[in-house]
C-alpha cells in the first residue's frame, strides 16, 4: 500500500479500539455540493468591475469586494474565500502566478559533476553539543551527492589533524570521490589570517587526487545535502535518546550511519564509481602541491573576488554573480568561470590571473 493510504486508515483509526473503527470504504466525493447562487455570483463581479474603475484605493480583490458587499448590509455576504473561487472560476482574476523554473541538476557549478559521471563528497560540522556531564561534543558529517553515502563522526571538539584521520579512514572504506567539498572553515581550508595557506585537509585532498571545493561563504544551497543530514542526525539521534556518554553516543550514531546506508543501498549502487584508496600511501605535509583547488565565490559590485588572501578582478561586467575559481597549481595561474542558475550549461570562462602558491615549510 503506499503511504497515503497507510496515513489515511491510521487517521480514521486513531484514538479507537480497532473493532469499532468504521472500516468500509467513503466515496471520495462529496455527497452534497453546494454552490452559490448565479444572481450573487453576478453581484460580485458586477461588485468588482465598480470597484477596478471606481475605487479610491484601487483595490477589486475578494478582499475589497467581500468589504464594499458587508458595507450593503446584504442579508448573505459569501465569504473571502468563496468570493476568490468565483473570480477564479469566472476568469476574473489579473494576478499572474508564479512562474516554477526547473532547478538545476545536482552539482550544477561542477559539469563532471552535473553529468552524473563523477562523485562528490560534502562534510560539514555540527557544533554546539554537550553532554549531561558537561562534556563538549562535535560531530564531522560527510554525505555523497549521488549515492547519499552518509557518515556522521561525533567526538571532542575537532581539530584539522582529527578531521584528516576521519577522512583516511572513512575513505579506505568506502573508495575515494572525485571532488570533496566543504565550508570556509579554518579547519578545513587553514588559517585566514594568513595568505596563501593550503591547510591539511587540502593537502590531503590533493595528496590523492581528489579536488577540494569550497563553497561560497553565506550562500543557501550549494551544502545542502550535508545540512539536511545535519538536521536528521540531529533529530534521530542526538534529541531521540538521553546519551550519558561519548561512548554511548557514538554506538547510536554508528548504527543510524549503518541503517541510513541500508536504506540507500539501491541508490548508491547506480551511482558513479569511487576510486580504490591507494596502498601503501601515507600523506606527506611537505611534499609540493599539484592538481587544482576550486572555490566557489560572489563576485563584488566591482567584479572582484576574495580568494587566499587576495582580491582578484575577475569581470567589471560579472557583478554579484556567481563565479568558479579554479586554482591550477601546475599552471600557477587562477580561471574563472561564470555562473548562473537559470543556465547551467553556460560557463563562459570569464578571465585568468597568474598566481604562483609560494614555496614554504607546512608548519605541522
Amino acid at each position: 500500500m503506499s503511504l497515503d493510504t497507510v496515513q489515511r486508515w491510521i487517521a480514521r483509526a486513531v484514538g479507537q479500539r480497532l473493532d469499532r473503527v468504521e472500516w468500509t470504504d467513503r466515496p471520495p466525493i462529496a455527497h452534497t455540493i453546494h454552490r452559490t447562487a448565479p444572481r450573487i455570483e453576478r453581484m460580485i463581479l458586477t461588485a468588482r468591475r465598480a470597484l477596478q474603475e471606481q475605487s479610491d484605493l484601487g483595490e477589486f480583490g475578494a478582499h475589497a469586494i467581500h468589504r464594499a458587499l458587508l458595507a450593503r448590509a446584504l442579508p448573505a455576504v459569501p465569504s473571502v474565500r468563496t468570493i476568490g473561487r468565483i473570480l477564479e472560476r469566472r476568469g476574473a482574476l489579473d494576478g499572474r502566478r508564479r512562474v516554477r523554473r526547473v532547478p538545476p541538476p545536482r552539482g550544477w557549478y561542477l559539469p563532471a559533476v552535473a553529468s552524473g559521471g563523477r562523485e562528490l563528497d560534502s562534510f560539514d560540522v555540527v557544533e554546539g553539543l554537550q553532554l549531561p556531564d558537561g562534556t563538549e561534543v562535535e560531530v564531522l558529517t560527510g554525505t555523497s551527492l549521488h549515492g547519499g553515502l552518509v557518515g556522521a563522526w561525533p567526538g571532542p571538539p575537532l581539530t584539522a589533524r582529527h578531521i584528516v584521520t576521519t577522512l583516511i579512514t572513512h575513505w579506505r572504506d568506502v573508495g575515494m570521490p572525485a571532488y570533496a567539498q566543504f565550508d570556509n572553515d579554518n579547519r578545513f581550508q587553514g588559517p585566514h589570517q594568513h595568505a596563501d595557506t593550503m591547510g591539511r585537509v587540502i593537502r590531503l585532498c590533493l595528496s590523492l587526487a581528489i579536488v577540494p571545493v569550497f563553497a561560497p561563504p553565506r550562500e543557501p544551497g550549494f551544502q545542502n545535502g550535508v545540512e539536511n543530514l545535519n538536521g536528521r542526525w540531529q533529530e534521530k539521534v542526538w534529541g531521540r535518546f538521553d546519551h550519558r556518554s561519548l561512548t554511548g553516543l557514538c554506538v547510536r550514531s554508528t548504527r543510524y550511519v549503518a541503517a541510513s546506508r541500508q536504506r540507500a543501498v539501491v541508490r548508491h549502487e547506480r551511482t558513479p564509481p569511487r576510486t580504490l584508496f591507494p596502498a601503501g600511501w601515507q600523506l606527506d605535509l611537505q611534499a609540493p602541491l599539484h592538481g587544482r583547488v576550486i572555490f566557489i565565490r560572489r563576485t563584488t559590485e566591482y567584479g572582484a573576488v576574495s580568494l587566499l588572501g587576495h582580491t582578484l578582478r575577475v569581470d567589471p561586467h560579472w557583478c554579484h554573480r556567481l563565479v568558479r575559481c579554479e586554482v591550477l597549481l601546475d599552471h600557477q595561474c587562477i580561471r574563472f568561470y561564470g555562473l548562473r542558475r537559470a543556465h547551467p550549461d553556460l560557463q563562459p570562462l570569464l578571465g585568468e590571473a597568474r598566481y604562483r602558491l609560494p614555496e614554504r615549510r607546512f608548519k605541522e
